[in-house]
């Protein structure tokens, strides 16, 4: 290639120019508009953007100024570029879809989730949010270098202060020449807290720092399947994270089941989403929907997918995952420049350079401060000097002939310098007062304190990072919020227990099948007689069909009307307030049609001599192996093999050598033992318990020990319990012996359970009322009479029955 220069045509090899101007022209996008700097986590445009607002005094206390302006300082300025590309950038600072900590307030139409444009700049307004304040916080300081703008006639920031780690916080996407970035946001609480952990333990590993800083935290919530893409991301820099929308299985008024989805991914379009979700229904990609409409509100987001009455929403929902952008990928990239150069980074790499860039920042402000102290108290030295010798001083000043002269006879005088010097001639004639002189003597203690402080600080580096874990918290505390996005386990992953703490908890079950977990204390022991507490609110012609304690930590066994039985640990299912509804048990558990939980029993471990004994309503009991229901796949496995018109009511755990005793509606009981049924498989039928009479069934099942009591509780509050001795064993399938007077003021038995003094007991009524009372408030009386009121009922029946063993 020839090239012409100043008259002369010199040859060049196109393949090294080529070579040359095209790492130029990369390297010059890398550094100067793609990938974000470590310290501070900001591309050139948004630190451009930040810095002229707080030129402009665009501050979060003064009003709204018009986008055009701001933008038109900082291309003016900083950033020779497309107009459209600097208000793109400062619209997404004040997204809240898109960042997770906004550092632009916008005022007007910002843009939506939905993919909607923000309005032209000329129409939006704009000023710096609050935590944008803290990016900037002391850049007044000499905290940070400056560099020559574009054309050299300003000076701007070639990074930001960043009291707090936006690159975390933040995260950033950005495709350079050859490389890309995409770190994602996190929540600031943990982010902090990591910093905090790794100042005080350098030496901290990337998995302790994950105890605390848990995963990403995006603005748009949703879930996080599963770990794995989290510790490759923070290991290595480079991992794939699995974002689910939050959708919930609910049951319409019509009785057909519908789909709510409330969150969506990070980044995902959600009029799109509907579209495409749309056309594949269309195509009949994904069956089963009849319906499909937004009601997204300014309360959230709420997008409803009616279904077919006869589809399973659980294949609906896993189409859905499968085909559209309900469930995505995150690839996460953890690139910035460090030092000017593009690196791939872990976790503890990121915080260690913030880390580092902190304590520059402290260590340049406070060198800053202390010149500042010292400056002001060589002045004030000179000052005080000026009033030991006021009338000399004032001697000397009239016998001058000008300033000049004055300030070198005080110089010569008192061997003061010049700054001193002049202080004493610009000093006013009100200094000379006595308290003028007090406040002089106080300010200089003072300075003379914060010299020693400031060069205390410089020469300890240990009161530096002090300073860094104090000032940080200080914004963790006045910013910082509860994580959005969830981490949820993935399919194969292990479940990490140690987190959970172990505690009682109260679950109860709806008609309708709304199931949550609530902490026992939720509940106060009341008297007999009393008239309870609410214990939930229930949607229109639910109510609350079972209430049972266990803990965090055991597993739950479902056993549902059909047979199968169902596994999950105490802390998977979903918590809820007393006056919650609950989550349907269609979205924890893959029942299909009119399958419904029946019986719930909780396992702490697999004792190989332990047993399951189970009870149907038409009275066939089995008993099988507990062992056998140790690995249980997601779609349940068989419990038991039942007749077309029986269903499952009861499951208890035995060890070989208890008693049996079940109760039934008509106010009958047999009490056999459990050697009276041989062992059988799970998917065998059973045998006879007890023999029924025409419109009788079983409504319950317990284990009978003579030094208890069977207590006995109708559905019109009434109840009594009665010593075990009374029951003679019998064999089973007979007709039994009755153990309650059924009266009409009683109704008929709802439930019975095997107490003794020292258990609680806790009833619900149809209204979701709950009450707890003691069982010594229990009057004690003989098998065949109908007991007393434990529970007043005004149009109301007793549904559930619980109880509480105090240990």
């Amino acid at each position: 290639m020839d090239k012409e220069t100043n008259g002369k045509v010199i040859d060049i090899n196109i393949e090294k120019e080529m070579k040359k101007s095209y790492l130029d022209y990369a390297m010059s996008v890398i550094v100067s508009r793609a990938l974000p700097d470590v310290r501070d986590g900001l591309k050139p445009v948004h630190r451009r953007i930040l810095y002229a607002m707080n030129d402009l005094g665009m501050t979060p206390d003064k009003p709204y100024r018009k986008s055009a302006r701001l933008v038109g300082d900082v291309l003016g300025k900083y950033h020779p570029h497309g107009d459209i590309s600097v208000y793109d950038a400062m619209v997404r600072l004040a997204q809240d879809f898109n960042t997770r900590y906004l550092l632009a307030d916008g005022h007007g139409n910002f843009g939506s989730v939905d993919g909607d444009s923000a309005a032209a700049m000329r129409y939006t307004e704009v000023r710096m949010a609050k935590m944008a304040m803290e990016m900037l916080r002391d850049i007044n300081k000499e905290t940070v270098d400056y560099g020559l703008n574009f054309d050299e006639t300003l000076k701007e920031p070639l990074v930001l202060p960043s009291r707090f780690p936006n690159l975390l916080v933040n995260g950033s996407s950005g495709i350079a020449v050859g490389m890309a970035t995409n770190i994602p946001p996190h929540n600031l609480n943990e982010t902090i807290d990591g910093i905090v952990t790794l100042i005080d333990n350098p030496e901290a590993s990337i998995e302790e720092l994950m105890e605390v800083i848990k995963g990403p935290d995006f603005p748009t919530g949703a879930f996080i399947l599963g770990t794995s893409g989290i510790k490759s991301a923070y290991k290595t820099g480079r991992g794939k994270l699995k974002l689910r929308a939050v959708a919930e299985i609910e049951e319409n008024n019509k009785g057909r089941n519908r789909i709510i989805v409330t969150e969506i991914p990070y980044q995902v379009n959600k009029a799109n989403l509907i579209e495409k979700i749309a056309d594949y229904v269309r195509d009949k990609k994904i069956e089963g929907i009849s319906d499909l409409r937004d009601e997204s509100d300014r309360d959230g987001m709420r997008i409803v997918i009616e279904l077919k009455r006869d589809a399973n929403p659980n294949i609906v929902l896993n189409n859905l995952y499968k085909y559209t952008q309900m469930q995505v990928t995150f690839g996460a990239i953890m690139l910035a420049l460090v030092d000017g150069e593009p690196k791939i980074l872990n976790l503890k790499q990121m915080l260690e350079y913030y880390i580092a860039h902190q304590k520059d920042i402290i260590t340049r402000r406070t060198e800053f401060d202390l010149k500042k102290a010292e400056a002001r108290a060589h002045i004030v030295e000179g000052l005080r000097i000026a009033l030991d010798h006021i009338d000399e001083v004032i001697k000397i000043i009239r016998g001058s002939k000008n300033d000049a002269a004055a300030k070198e006879n005080l110089m010569s005088k008192f061997g003061l310098s010049d700054i001193q010097a002049q202080a004493i001639l610009d000093m006013r004639l009100k200094r000379l007062t006595g308290l003028e002189r007090d406040k002089l003597d106080e300010e200089y203690k003072d300075l003379i304190q914060q010299i020693n402080k400031f060069k205390e600080i410089l020469a300890n580096e240990r009161l530096i990072y002090n300073i860094i874990k104090e000032e940080i918290l200080e914004i963790k505390e006045k910013y910082g919020d509860r994580r959005r996005t969830r981490i949820v386990p993935s399919s194969g992953e292990i479940n990490i227990e140690d987190m959970i703490a172990e505690e009682d908890i109260v679950i109860t079950l709806t008609h309708y099948g709304y199931i949550k977990r609530m902490p026992e204390d939720t509940y106060k022991t009341q008297r007999r007689g009393g008239k309870g507490i609410i214990g939930l609110t229930t949607r229109d012609e639910d109510f609350v069909e079972d209430l049972f304690i266990t803990s965090t930590h055991d597993t739950v066994l479902f056993f549902t009307n059909k047979g199968k039985v169902f596994s999950l640990k105490g802390y998977e299912i979903p918590e809820g307030g007393r006056q919650a509804r609950g989550t349907a048990v269609i979205n924890i558990l893959n029942l299909t049609g009119d399958e419904r939980i029946s019986a719930v029993i909780p396992i702490s471990s697999y004792e190989p001599e332990s047993n399951l004994i189970l009870v149907t309503k038409e009275g066939i009991t089995k008993k099988t192996k507990l062992e056998e229901f140790k690995n249980i796949r997601k779609n349940g496995i068989i419990g038991i093999s039942l007749r077309e018109e029986d269903e499952l009511i009861s499951v208890k755990k035995t060890e070989g050598n208890n008693q049996i005793i079940v109760v039934t509606k008509k106010g009958m009981s047999i009490r056999f033992d459990e050697t009276d049924v041989r062992p059988m498989g799970r998917s065998a039928m059973g045998v006879k318990a007890i023999t029924l009479d025409k419109d009788d069934e079983v409504v319950a099942m317990d284990l009978a020990e003579d030094y208890k009591y069977l207590l006995v509780i109708s559905e019109l509050g009434f109840g009594k319990k009665t010593h075990l001795n009374e029951y003679r064993p019998q064999l089973r399938g007979g007709k039994g012996i009755k153990t309650y007077n059924i009266k009409d003021k009683t109704g008929d038995i709802v439930s019975a359970k095997v107490i003794d003094d020292n258990d609680d007991i806790m009833m619900i009524s149809l209204n979701g009322t709950i009450i707890r009372l003691n069982a010594k408030d229990v009057s004690t009386m003989g098998r065949n009479t109908q007991g007393v009121t434990l529970m007043k009922m005004n149009d109301d029946k007793v549904v559930a029955v619980a109880k509480h063993i105090d240990e």
